[in-house]
């Protein structure tokens, strides 16, 4: 048995090898269904870790800044399966969790347009649906390498290598028939991401430089809740309103000229 220290001090006794998960569930169905990942002696981590020793444990929910960060990751996760599977061809770069939701980029000839967007989102949804676990596994440096080149991931190969010198084992995490190189950690599976939108579609350089190719980076953002979800789609509208360079050019205070310079306003009489 092992003694594990939860919120407020409390401490209680379980299997050694019993999951974060497994305890959040113990602890309330709330709780648990709530639960995002998990802080294990102060690291952020996949609530499907075992706790093999005594430590201190908290589970985070989407109110806690992690929680929320492991969301958002998430949602990138089933952005990147959708767009696989609408357009097989595409090549994976990376998608990350930002403070206001999360991006991935990709190398594909299909341009995002909002109707290709909003096809996206529908396989997103069905993914969701689907409540596919993200299940964690390793591979050595060189099989994870090969792993992506049989996959035809040319960019997942490129942050393989970087990391190959260290010696460590490299991480993905599979949900259902995609399977991503990826550190974690995320939500135990694809149901909880229930609220999300994609928001806009632009270029971006591989590994912001411009000597790389450009691909395409898909914008989003995803909440615990849709109410939460409809309040900040509000303020994103509102906050359009109020936009300077649209209001100042409505109300001629100034204007641009291209053989200036988009970056050069005149003043208006």
């Amino acid at each position: 048995m092992i003694n594990v220290t939860l919120k407020g001090g409390v401490v209680k006794e379980f299997e050694a090898g019993t999951t974060a998960m497994e305890i959040a569930k113990s602890l309330g169905m709330g709780l648990y269904k709530a639960a995002c990942v998990c802080r294990i002696d102060g690291a952020v981590q996949d609530l499907r870790t075992p706790l093999t020793a005594d430590c201190a444990l908290e589970i985070l929910t989407a109110e806690d800044p992690e929680g929320l960060r492991a969301l958002r990751h998430t949602a990138s996760h089933v952005l990147a399966q959708a767009v696989k599977r609408l357009y097989p061809q595409t090549k994976l770069a990376i998608g990350p969790a930002i403070d206001s939701g999360f991006y991935y980029d990709f190398d594909t000839d299909v341009a995002f347009t909002p109707d290709v967007l909003d096809a996206i989102e529908a396989e997103m949804k069905k993914i969701v649906k689907e409540a596919l676990p993200l299940e964690r596994h390793e591979l050595e440096p060189a099989d994870a390498i090969a792993y992506m080149e049989e996959k035809g991931e040319i960019y997942k190969v490129e942050l393989i290598r970087e990391h190959a010198d260290k010696g460590e084992k490299i991480s993905f995490f599979k949900q259902g028939e995609f399977d991503e190189l990826c550190a974690g950690p995320h939500v135990p599976d694809t149901s909880r991401v229930k609220a999300f939108k994609l928001t806009s579609a632009t270029g971006a350089y591989w590994r912001g430089d411009s000597s790389k190719k450009m691909l395409q980076r898909i914008y989003g953002t995803a909440f615990p809740k849709k109410e939460a979800l409809e309040a900040h789609l509000a303020a994103l509208e509102e906050a359009k309103k109020r936009d300077h360079n649209r209001v100042g050019r409505e109300l001629e205070y100034f204007t641009t000229v291209d053989i200036i310079g988009q970056g050069l306003p005149i003043l208006l009489p």
